[in-house]
Protein backbone atom coordinates (compact mmCIF):
# COMPACT_ATOMS: atom_id res chain seq x y z
CA UNK A 1 0.00 0.00 0.00
CA UNK A 2 2.07 2.91 -1.30
CA UNK A 3 1.64 6.52 -0.27
CA UNK A 4 2.94 8.95 2.31
CA UNK A 5 1.96 10.24 5.74
CA UNK A 6 2.93 13.55 7.34
CA UNK A 7 2.41 13.65 11.10
CA UNK A 8 2.71 17.09 12.73
CA UNK A 9 3.34 17.44 16.46
CA UNK A 10 5.08 14.13 16.99
CA UNK A 11 5.77 12.78 20.46
CA UNK A 12 6.47 9.35 21.89
CA UNK A 13 2.82 8.33 22.36
CA UNK A 14 0.04 8.27 19.79
CA UNK A 15 2.13 9.88 17.05
CA UNK A 16 4.78 7.19 17.42
CA UNK A 17 2.12 4.47 17.20
CA UNK A 18 0.69 6.09 14.06
CA UNK A 19 4.14 6.29 12.48
CA UNK A 20 4.86 2.62 13.18
CA UNK A 21 1.50 1.42 11.93
CA UNK A 22 1.53 3.39 8.68
CA UNK A 23 5.16 2.40 8.13
CA UNK A 24 4.03 -1.23 8.39
CA UNK A 25 1.47 -0.38 5.68
CA UNK A 26 4.39 0.58 3.39
CA UNK A 27 3.80 4.33 3.69
CA UNK A 28 6.64 6.82 3.51
CA UNK A 29 6.69 8.61 6.87
CA UNK A 30 7.41 12.28 7.53
CA UNK A 31 7.53 13.54 11.12
CA UNK A 32 7.42 17.16 12.29
CA UNK A 33 7.99 18.41 15.82
CA UNK A 34 9.35 21.37 17.73
CA UNK A 35 11.82 19.02 19.39
CA UNK A 36 13.21 16.45 16.97
CA UNK A 37 16.00 15.15 19.23
CA UNK A 38 13.52 12.85 21.00
CA UNK A 39 12.58 11.26 17.66
CA UNK A 40 15.96 9.68 16.83
CA UNK A 41 14.86 6.13 17.66
CA UNK A 42 11.47 6.50 15.94
CA UNK A 43 13.17 7.96 12.86
CA UNK A 44 15.40 4.92 12.59
CA UNK A 45 12.57 2.48 13.29
CA UNK A 46 10.23 3.91 10.63
CA UNK A 47 12.86 5.20 8.17
CA UNK A 48 11.17 8.59 8.54
CA UNK A 49 12.04 12.02 7.25
CA UNK A 50 12.15 14.36 10.25
CA UNK A 51 11.57 18.12 10.27
CA UNK A 52 11.64 20.82 12.94
CA UNK A 53 8.43 22.85 12.93
CA UNK A 54 6.43 25.12 15.22
CA UNK A 55 2.93 24.31 14.01
CA UNK A 56 1.53 27.60 15.33
CA UNK A 57 3.83 29.64 13.09
CA UNK A 58 2.56 30.23 9.51
CA UNK A 59 6.09 30.57 8.12
CA UNK A 60 7.25 27.34 9.79
CA UNK A 61 4.25 25.43 8.44
CA UNK A 62 4.66 26.78 4.91
CA UNK A 63 8.35 25.86 4.96
CA UNK A 64 7.54 22.38 6.26
CA UNK A 65 5.27 21.68 3.29
CA UNK A 66 7.79 23.11 0.84
CA UNK A 67 10.36 20.67 2.23
CA UNK A 68 8.02 17.69 2.05
CA UNK A 69 7.06 18.72 -1.50
CA UNK A 70 10.62 17.89 -2.50
CA UNK A 71 10.63 14.50 -0.78
CA UNK A 72 7.13 13.03 -1.08
CA UNK A 73 5.15 15.53 -3.15
CA UNK A 74 1.60 15.87 -1.84
CA UNK A 75 1.13 13.74 1.30
CA UNK A 76 -1.62 11.16 1.03
CA UNK A 77 -2.45 11.61 4.72
CA UNK A 78 -1.75 14.59 6.97
CA UNK A 79 -2.30 14.15 10.72
CA UNK A 80 -2.34 17.10 13.15
CA UNK A 81 -1.60 16.13 16.76
CA UNK A 82 -0.37 19.16 18.76
CA UNK A 83 -2.27 20.62 21.68
CA UNK A 84 -1.50 22.79 24.69
CA UNK A 85 -3.18 23.02 28.09
CA UNK A 86 -3.30 25.98 30.46
CA UNK A 87 -5.37 25.19 33.53
CA UNK A 88 -6.87 27.72 35.88
CA UNK A 89 -9.83 29.83 36.87
CA UNK A 90 -11.04 32.34 34.30
CA UNK A 91 -10.03 35.16 36.67
CA UNK A 92 -6.46 33.87 37.00
CA UNK A 93 -5.57 32.82 33.46
CA UNK A 94 -2.69 34.63 31.80
CA UNK A 95 -3.96 36.13 28.50
CA UNK A 96 -0.65 35.62 26.70
CA UNK A 97 -0.29 31.98 27.75
CA UNK A 98 -3.94 31.45 26.78
CA UNK A 99 -3.31 32.85 23.32
CA UNK A 100 -0.23 30.67 22.83
CA UNK A 101 -2.16 27.55 23.87
CA UNK A 102 -5.05 28.24 21.48
CA UNK A 103 -2.59 28.92 18.68
CA UNK A 104 -1.05 25.49 19.22
CA UNK A 105 -4.27 23.55 19.71
CA UNK A 106 -6.46 25.18 17.07
CA UNK A 107 -4.77 27.80 14.88
CA UNK A 108 -1.96 25.40 14.02
CA UNK A 109 -4.56 22.90 12.85
CA UNK A 110 -5.90 25.54 10.47
CA UNK A 111 -2.41 26.33 9.15
CA UNK A 112 -1.56 22.69 8.50
CA UNK A 113 -4.97 21.90 6.99
CA UNK A 114 -4.69 24.93 4.71
CA UNK A 115 -1.32 23.90 3.31
CA UNK A 116 -2.48 20.29 2.94
CA UNK A 117 -5.74 21.27 1.22
CA UNK A 118 -3.98 23.52 -1.30
CA UNK A 119 -1.97 20.54 -2.48
CA UNK A 120 -4.68 17.89 -2.20
CA UNK A 121 -7.18 19.95 -4.19
CA UNK A 122 -4.71 20.11 -7.08
CA UNK A 123 -4.15 16.36 -6.82
CA UNK A 124 -7.87 15.63 -6.50
CA UNK A 125 -7.61 13.46 -3.38
CA UNK A 126 -6.26 13.30 0.15
CA UNK A 127 -6.89 12.82 3.86
CA UNK A 128 -6.60 15.37 6.68
CA UNK A 129 -6.97 14.02 10.22
CA UNK A 130 -7.16 16.23 13.33
CA UNK A 131 -6.53 14.69 16.73
CA UNK A 132 -8.82 16.06 19.44
CA UNK A 133 -9.98 15.32 22.98
CA UNK A 134 -12.91 15.19 25.39
CA UNK A 135 -12.65 18.98 25.59
CA UNK A 136 -13.90 19.28 22.00
CA UNK A 137 -17.40 18.23 23.05
CA UNK A 138 -17.53 19.06 26.77
CA UNK A 139 -15.88 21.91 28.63
CA UNK A 140 -14.63 21.17 32.13
CA UNK A 141 -14.08 23.49 35.10
CA UNK A 142 -10.68 25.22 35.10
CA UNK A 143 -10.12 23.99 31.54
CA UNK A 144 -11.64 26.77 29.44
CA UNK A 145 -8.45 27.32 27.45
CA UNK A 146 -8.25 23.70 26.31
CA UNK A 147 -11.97 23.69 25.56
CA UNK A 148 -11.67 26.81 23.42
CA UNK A 149 -8.86 25.25 21.43
CA UNK A 150 -10.52 21.88 20.93
CA UNK A 151 -14.00 23.29 20.25
CA UNK A 152 -12.35 25.42 17.57
CA UNK A 153 -10.52 22.43 16.12
CA UNK A 154 -13.79 20.49 15.93
CA UNK A 155 -15.48 23.41 14.19
CA UNK A 156 -12.65 23.53 11.70
CA UNK A 157 -12.97 19.80 11.00
CA UNK A 158 -16.74 19.91 10.56
CA UNK A 159 -16.55 22.85 8.18
CA UNK A 160 -13.72 21.27 6.19
CA UNK A 161 -15.63 18.00 5.89
CA UNK A 162 -18.61 19.80 4.36
CA UNK A 163 -16.35 21.77 2.05
CA UNK A 164 -13.83 19.14 1.02
CA UNK A 165 -15.60 15.76 1.17
CA UNK A 166 -17.35 16.50 -2.15
CA UNK A 167 -13.89 17.21 -3.59
CA UNK A 168 -12.54 13.79 -2.59
CA UNK A 169 -10.59 14.95 0.48
CA UNK A 170 -11.48 12.91 3.55
CA UNK A 171 -11.54 14.88 6.82
CA UNK A 172 -11.33 13.15 10.18
CA UNK A 173 -11.80 14.56 13.69
CA UNK A 174 -10.74 12.08 16.39
CA UNK A 175 -12.16 12.68 19.87
CA UNK A 176 -9.82 10.89 22.26
CA UNK A 177 -12.06 10.78 25.33
CA UNK A 178 -9.74 9.59 28.07
CA UNK A 179 -6.11 9.28 29.07
CA UNK A 180 -3.67 7.48 26.77
CA UNK A 181 -1.37 4.90 28.31
CA UNK A 182 2.32 5.74 28.10
CA UNK A 183 5.23 3.53 29.06
CA UNK A 184 7.45 6.61 29.53
CA UNK A 185 5.01 8.15 32.08
CA UNK A 186 4.67 6.38 35.42
CA UNK A 187 1.16 7.72 36.09
CA UNK A 188 -0.05 6.46 32.69
CA UNK A 189 1.28 2.90 32.75
CA UNK A 190 -1.31 0.23 32.05
CA UNK A 191 -1.99 -2.25 34.88
CA UNK A 192 -4.28 -4.63 33.01
CA UNK A 193 -7.52 -2.78 33.78
CA UNK A 194 -7.61 -1.02 30.40
CA UNK A 195 -8.57 2.25 32.05
CA UNK A 196 -6.32 4.06 29.57
CA UNK A 197 -6.52 4.07 25.80
CA UNK A 198 -3.81 1.99 24.14
CA UNK A 199 -2.05 4.22 21.56
CA UNK A 200 -1.50 1.27 19.22
CA UNK A 201 -5.23 0.53 19.27
CA UNK A 202 -6.07 4.19 18.66
CA UNK A 203 -3.74 4.13 15.65
CA UNK A 204 -5.69 1.20 14.19
CA UNK A 205 -8.83 3.38 14.24
CA UNK A 206 -6.99 6.00 12.16
CA UNK A 207 -6.07 3.30 9.68
CA UNK A 208 -9.66 2.02 9.53
CA UNK A 209 -10.89 5.59 9.06
CA UNK A 210 -8.46 6.06 6.19
CA UNK A 211 -9.68 2.82 4.61
CA UNK A 212 -13.38 3.78 4.69
CA UNK A 213 -15.18 3.43 1.38
CA UNK A 214 -16.26 6.82 0.08
CA UNK A 215 -19.88 5.64 0.02
CA UNK A 216 -19.80 5.72 3.84
CA UNK A 217 -17.26 8.30 4.95
CA UNK A 218 -17.28 9.51 8.55
CA UNK A 219 -15.99 12.92 9.56
CA UNK A 220 -15.70 12.22 13.31
CA UNK A 221 -15.12 9.33 15.67
CA UNK A 222 -15.01 9.13 19.48
CA UNK A 223 -12.73 6.66 21.23
CA UNK A 224 -12.73 5.96 24.96
CA UNK A 225 -11.81 3.19 27.41
CA UNK A 226 -14.65 0.90 28.37
CA UNK A 227 -14.74 2.32 31.94
CA UNK A 228 -14.65 6.00 30.90
CA UNK A 229 -17.79 7.96 31.76
CA UNK A 230 -19.54 9.64 28.83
Amino acid sequence: MAGSVLIVGVGLGLSASLARLFHSEKKTICLASRNTEKLASLKEETNANVYTCDASDPIHVEELFKKTDEVIGTPEIVIYNPSARVRGSIVDLDPHETKKAIETTCYGGFLVAQQAAKRMLKKGEGNIFLTSASAAVKGFPLSSVFAMGKFGLRGLAQSLARELHPQNIHIGHFVIDGGISAAHREERQEDGSYKFLDPDEIAKSYLHFYQQHKSSWSWEIELRPWVEKF
